[in-house]
């Protein structure tokens, strides 16, 4: 077996950075749904079932959901508030 520092074995440090790149990996996901959700909350209007209904999709689906969500409300809400202030 190959060692690196007087006896480590080489496969328990490369099990150890992966196990180091998933774990930022989740933690950043977190956040990022964690963002994607309250940005929601925030941002989406209350008079209308759309603020819910992606509530539940963000929540249910973590991940998967935030992104939907950044690239179909996020995006095109920044994008239309940028060419108002230029205008």
């Amino acid at each position: 077996m190959t060692t690196v520092n007087g006896g480590a074995p080489i496969f328990g440090l490369i099990f150890f950075g992966f196990y180091c790149i998933f774990g930022i990996v989740g933690i950043l996901s977190t956040v990022f749904w964690i963002w994607m959700l309250v940005d929601c909350l925030r941002n989406e209007p209350a008079n209308s079932n759309d603020k819910v209904i992606w509530v539940v999709v963000i929540a249910v689906t973590h991940v998967v959901g935030s992104i939907i969500y950044f690239f179909m409300r996020r995006q095109p809400r920044i994008r239309q508030a940028r060419q108002g202030n230029i205008l």
